[in-house]
C-alpha cells in the first residue's frame, strides 16, 4: 500500500480519486509564467506523482501559458485509465504575466479546445470555471452567462463535467440551477477558513470541495501552534496542515504543489500522520488566532 492509500477516496465526477493529489501550477516558471528552470525535473515530479499513487492532478492552459499541460502530456501520456485531470477556464494571462478575466463565449471555448489540444485528450475528465469578478477572492456577480456557455461544451461532449473556482455560495446556488456541480476550488486552508460551512453544505451533498493554497499559497502557513504542534509529532508544518485539511472532511481533495520530488514525496506522507485529539483542537483554534 501506497501512503497515499490512506487518504482514502472520493468520488469527483464519475471517478474515485484519492484525496492526496496533486496541483501543477508550480511547474511553470516564475509567477506561473513561462517554462520552468529545469524541465527534466518538472516531469520528474510528474512521474514520480503518479508512480506514487496519485490519480488526480489539477491543472490549466493559462499556467504558462499552456506549459504544464504541454509539461503533463510530454511526462504522462498514454495515461493511465484511472488518472483524472481537472483543468479550469475563465483567465487569460498579458503578456506581461498579469492574469485578465476571460469570459465571452469565444474565449471559453478557444480556453476549452486549448486544453484538449495541449493535454492530448478528446474529452476534459472536469473543467472549473474559475470566476475573475475579483482576483483577489470571491466576489458576487451572476455567473449564469459563462456558466451557460460551459454547459453548451458539455453538451457537445468536450468536457464530462463541470465545477466551480473562486466563487461565492450564491453562485454555487446559481450554478447548479444550470448545471451538475461536481467540484468546488476555492482557498481554504488552516488559518483561511471562510468557507467553514460551505465545505459541511457540500459534504452533506456528496460534492468534492478542492482548496487552493492548502499550505498558504504565496503567503506560506505561520503558526507557533503549528510549528509546535509538528514538532510533537516528528513531522514537518506542511504535513501537519495537509493531514488537518484530510481531517477536516472527507469531501476535501487536496491538489498541494510543487517543482520538487523531495517536497512532493513530503507532501504525499502526510496522508500517514495521524493527528490526536488535542492536537486537533489546538489546530482548529489557528483560525481564530490568525
Amino acid at each position: 500500500m501506497s501512503s497515499i492509500d490512506q487518504s482514502d477516496t472520493f468520488t469527483l465526477g464519475d471517478r474515485s480519486v484519492k484525496r492526496l493529489g496533486y496541483g501543477a501550477m508550480q511547474l511553470a516558471g516564475p509567477g506561473v509564467f513561462g517554462p520552468p528552470r529545469d524541465h527534466d525535473a518538472a516531469l520528474a515530479v510528474l512521474r514520480e506523482a503518479v508512480a506514487s499513487g496519485v490519480n488526480h492532478i489539477d491543472t490549466s492552459d493559462f499556467y504558462g501559458p499552456h506549459v504544464t499541460n504541454q509539461l503533463i502530456r510530454e511526462a504522462l501520456a498514454p495515461y493511465s485509465n484511472d488518472l483524472v485531470i481537472v483543468t479550469k477556464i475563465g483567465a487569460r494571462r498579458s503578456t506581461d504575466g498579469s492574469w485578465l478575466p476571460a469570459f465571452s463565449p469565444e474565449a471559453l471555448t478557444q480556453a476549452v479546445h486549448d486544453n484538449l489540444r495541449n493535454l492530448g485528450l478528446d474529452v476534459l475528465d472536469v473543467v472549473n470555471l474559475r470566476i475573475m469578478f475579483d482576483t483577489h477572492g470571491p466576489a458576487e456577480g451572476s455567473i449564469e452567462a459563462p456558466l451557460t456557455v460551459l454547459a453548451e461544451l458539455q453538451r457537445q461532449g468536450l468536457l464530462r463535467h463541470i465545477g466551480l473556482s473562486n466563487v461565492t455560495r450564491a453562485q454555487i446556488a446559481e450554478g447548479r440551477r444550470i448545471a451538475e456541480i461536481v467540484c468546488v476550488q476555492n482557498q481554504y486552508n488552516l488559518a483561511h477558513r471562510a468557507d467553514d460551512a460551505l465545505i459541511d453544505e457540500l459534504t452533506r451533498d456528496g460534492v468534492a470541495y478542492v482548496p487552493f493554497f492548502p499550505l498558504g499559497g504565496f503567503s506560506p502557513l505561520q503558526s507557533s501552534t503549528l510549528s509546535d504542534v509538528a514538532a510533537r509529532l516528528g513531522a514537518t508544518s506542511m504535513q501537519v496542515a495537509l493531514a488537518w485539511l484530510l481531517r477536516r472532511a472527507p469531501n476535501i481533495l487536496l491538489i498541494p504543489g510543487t517543482s520538487s520530488v523531495a517536497h512532493l514525496r513530503e507532501n504525499l506522507a502526510a496522508a500517514e500522520l495521524q493527528l490526536p485529539e488535542d492536537a486537533l483542537r489546538e489546530l482548529d483554534g489557528v483560525a481564530m488566532a490568525a
